[in-house]
C-alpha cells in the first residue's frame, strides 16, 4: 500500500506503530501511534498520492529529518 511505504520509508525511526483499517462500505483510516492522521469517512475521499506523507510531516514538523538524511 502506499501510504504505509511512503511513511515507513521516510518516517521508520520515529513511528512505533502504523494501521491502515479497512472495513465495510470503503472505509479508510490511516492511524500513526495510535493518532487519526486520515480518514476516507471523514474526507469523503481516497487520499491522493503523497497527501498522506504530506499530513504525517506537518504533525511531526520540520525538526523531525527523513530516514536517513
Amino acid at each position: 500500500m502506499g501510504a504505509a511505504r511512503d511513511l515507513l520509508t521516510n518516517y521508520q525511526h520515529v513511528i512505533e506503530d502504523l494501521t491502515l483499517t479497512t472495513g465495510a462500505s470503503g472505509v479508510f483510516d490511516v492511524k500513526v501511534d495510535r493518532e487519526l492522521v486520515y480518514s476516507k469517512d471523514q474526507t469523503g475521499r481516497h487520499a491522493e498520492d503523497g497527501e498522506i506523507l504530506g499530513i504525517f510531516r506537518s504533525i511531526v514538523g520540520p525538526d523531525v529529518p527523513v530516514f536517513g538524511e
